[in-house]
């Protein structure tokens, strides 16, 4: 993370959970305390809108070493003049839990969409079908057109994806994981109809 904005066990996700434009890497020198060391070199990299936990990882894996080479190549040279953390600025990343990626359909579908890209690809984002199983969410859209359904309801169901009404504005899902199954494009679930939803379902 750009230290000291996110600090703790799962500073990538809460990034993107959080909607943050942006995030990094620094190098630091160790302290007692959780990532609160003076910071020797800073890198930042966008978040895009289409980032997941898992490709901003993989984004900022490749960003770390050559920062790392060049603050030792700096070390070697002569002093460096590490930037004191603002603790006052910090915020804490805490581990990511299984429990939180039940997805809330009361909130706004634009902080669910969030969820789910900073949850992929784990602990991915979940729910209860109206039988009871687990219905597992990959990627979702954000539709912002107002509706008066109840939170959790299916609206519709199309090509397009699964619209479900949120408490302000609805998810669009267009990767799932049915049951027993791995994960697919809705398309292809619908084309070998195999989605035990419609219009009028309640998801929990």
């Amino acid at each position: 993370s750009l230290l000291p904005r996110w600090r703790g066990a799962a500073p990538i996700q809460r990034a993107i959970e959080a909607g943050d434009s942006e995030t990094g890497s620094c190098i630091m020198q160790m302290e007692a305390g959780l990532d609160t060391g003076p910071v020797l070199a800073r890198a930042t990299c966008p978040i895009l809108p289409d980032d997941t936990g898992g490709t901003l990882h993989d984004r900022l894996a490749a960003l770390g070493p050559p920062l790392l080479l060049g603050t030792l190549e700096r070390l070697a040279a002569g002093p460096v003049t590490a930037e004191a953390q603002d603790d006052e600025s910090a915020t804490y990343a805490h581990k990511l839990g299984k429990e939180e990626a039940r997805l809330d359909f009361t909130r706004p579908a634009c902080e669910l969409a969030c969820r789910i890209r900073a949850f992929n690809p784990f602990p991915v984002c979940w729910c209860l079908l109206p039988d009871g199983e687990r219905l597992r969410i990959w990627q979702a859209a954000v539709d912002t057109v107002p509706h008066q359904a109840a939170p959790g309801t299916v609206l519709s169901v199309d090509a397009q994806g699964l619209r479900i009404a949120c408490g302000q504005g609805s998810l669009v899902l267009t990767e799932l994981q049915l049951p027993n199954r791995n994960r697919m494009a809705l398309r292809d679930i619908l084309n070998g109809q195999l989605l035990p939803l419609q219009a009028g379902d309640v998801l929990a």
